[in-house]
């Protein structure tokens, strides 16, 4: 029988744009899976939309916080009840290519490297590619994701069955780098797709575009999180910088 492949959705008035990430995960090529979406308190019809999709697929399943949380516990809640042997994370506004799923295990088995991600085109709010792909590398080591995390939500996929499940810290931004760091203090690297696998919707309100709002929270990351020094804290700061103006340059 396949492995069961766990996938993580946070949502949160995501009524705009959270049919088309399912259909996404619906059309894959590899089809055991299990979608878990946690709501952290819509105010808006996503609840209900999610409810809806879980009752016409039972591989989708549809959650609510009692409180709203953040992203950081609305992951850590799908990741608790992840049954799958692998575990990737889809935000409710982006979308895959069918054959992301299958190319990561493919890639996984090929490699031996228990911690894939991909490539991804970058659109606008409507779908349109106004922005160039961003292609990642083909290696990215614990220091490498420092200076720039270059693993998106959309394409992190990881084999828990050998790897383990590891928790998001509970913090506003910088979540997901932090947990990406603590599988990479453990292997020597993650390996890269280059081919692009999914679709990143950069929206008008973006938080990731304002660098400038950012720099406390990277900050504190260096600092609270992976406990660096202020040199090397620093270092690592003037690295991201410069890294993420010619990530979104074009």
């Amino acid at each position: 029988m396949k492995n069961l492949v766990s996938i993580i959705t946070p949502t949160y008035n995501s009524e705009k744009f959270i049919s088309e990430t399912i259909q996404s995960v619906l059309n894959q090529t590899y089809q055991n899976w299990e979608m878990i979406i946690v709501d952290d308190c819509s105010s808006d019809n996503t609840k209900t939309l999610t409810e809806e999709w879980s009752k016409k697929d039972t591989r989708i399943k549809s959650i609510a916080l009692e409180t709203n949380s953040g992203p950081a516990k609305a992951r850590n809640a799908g990741i608790e009840l992840a049954a799958g042997n692998y575990m990737t994370f889809l935000d409710a506004d982006d979308i895959w290519f069918p054959d992301f799923i299958e190319n990561s295990i493919k890639t996984i088995e090929q490699t031996g490297i228990h911690f894939v991600f991909s490539s991804y085109k970058r659109s606008n709010e409507n779908l349109e590619f106004v922005y160039s792909d961003f292609i990642v590398p083909q290696k990215v080591t614990y220091t490498d994701i420092l200076k720039s995390n270059s693993i998106s939500c959309l394409t992190a996929f990881v084999d828990i069955k050998t790897l383990g499940k590891k928790r998001m810290p509970e913090i506003f931004k910088r979540q997901d780098m932090g947990l990406w760091l603590q599988y990479l203090k453990e292997i020597p690297y993650a390996y890269g797709i280059q081919e692009p696998k999914a679709i990143y919707r950069i929206r008008e309100n973006s938080l990731s575009r304002n660098k400038k709002n950012l720099i406390k929270y990277q900050w504190q990351f260096y600092r609270e999180v992976e406990k660096l020094s202020v040199f090397q804290s620093i270092y690592y700061m003037l690295q991201w910088m410069y890294r993420g103006f010619m990530k979104y340059r074009n």
